[in-house]
């Protein structure tokens, strides 16, 4: 007897193995709406949901009291947390959002349920197209040609991406046929937004040209992020021989690339900045350039300055 193939949404949650209990991050649309639903599922009492309230449209309140409506249907346990996600210059609203968010979900977990150590976001197959295309688009390197990934670790807690693999038009077809309801984000269709425009416009049209593309973009992404993981291995193996703070007598005897690498790496790594592309030729540049003692270093790089700090280089804050 043959056996009934498993849809993606089943499929993608027989490959999720999360640590019991663990968190949704759970904004009321349909995507986290069926990553709630399939979860609550599949692990009866072992899910909490997140809701994060942002406050920036008329409608949030609505979202609010449909997530909480949800959640005592299902029996989740719901956090609500409210942000007001101001941007810094140079930022853009929906980075700081997104930062906001993440330090959201990370309190309200490790606050209100200090057994979970797993959370799950609903990002899908189109989200990760667009991710790429965006990278694409404003000339990325590796790390944003590399996307977004089903699983990493930060602040002690694991992050998962389940449904990466999985069609956005294939969560809404499995709602529908579950008859389950979920709220629509107005700002979804508003094409002020770069990422709203690719998914109106460009997913379409790829579809229709290359119809495997978000198998294939999502492959070319895994083999961004093992490159960049054997070069996030050459640049902390590079940085423990120049030290930190960098040494500039051992930056110089490396290829320009090779220090190209191991200052992003110390930058990201030890100050929590990434430069521009102009920002680190100008820096390294600087190091060619410097040959005497008396040669000042003081350039702007990420959000804030690199600096000569006698044989080595210093970072001061913005």
């Amino acid at each position: 007897m043959a056996l009934t193939p498993l849809l993606p949404i089943e499929q993608a949650l027989a490959d999720f193995s999360p640590g019991l209990p663990f968190a949704v991050a759970f904004s009321g649309g349909a995507d986290s709406t069926a990553l709630l639903w399939a979860c609550a599922s599949r692990w009866p009492g072992q899910v909490r949901a997140v809701h994060i309230h942002h406050g920036l449209q008329d409608a949030a309140d609505a979202f609010e009291a449909h997530c909480r409506s949800l959640c005592h249907q299902l029996g989740v346990p719901l956090s609500v947390r409210r942000v007001q996600a101001g941007h810094a210059p140079g930022q853009s609203p929906e980075d700081a959002a997104r930062k906001a968010r993440y330090a959201a979900l990370t309190e309200a977990v490790q606050s209100e349920w200090p057994e979970v150590q797993d959370i799950a976001l609903a990002q899908h197959a189109d989200d990760q197209v667009e991710t790429l295309l965006i990278a694409l688009s404003r000339g990325a390197g590796l790390p944003g040609l590399a996307s977004m990934p089903s699983h990493w670790q930060r602040q002690g807690l694991d992050w998962h991406r389940p449904f990466l693999g999985v069609p956005g038009a294939a969560l809404r077809q499995w709602l529908k046929s579950q008859r389950h309801g979920w709220v629509e984000d107005p700002s979804n269709t508003d094409e002020n937004f770069t990422r709203n425009r690719i998914r109106a416009r460009v997913l379409p049209a790829l579809a229709e040209a290359l119809p495997a593309f978000r198998e294939t973009f999502a492959r070319s992404a895994a083999h961004a992020a093992q490159a960049q993981e054997i070069l996030n291995e050459v640049a902390a193996q590079d940085l423990a021989h120049i030290g930190v703070p960098p040494r500039i007598e051992a930056l110089q005897r490396l290829s320009r690339v090779r220090q190209a690498l191991v200052l992003r790496h110390w930058l990201r790594l030890q100050h929590a900045t990434t430069p521009t592309t102009a920002q680190l030729n100008a820096l390294l540049d600087q190091l060619t350039a410097c040959t005497t003692r008396g040669h000042r270093i003081h350039l702007k790089v990420g959000v804030g300055f690199v600096q000569r700090a006698g044989q080595h280089l210093g970072w001061q804050a913005a």
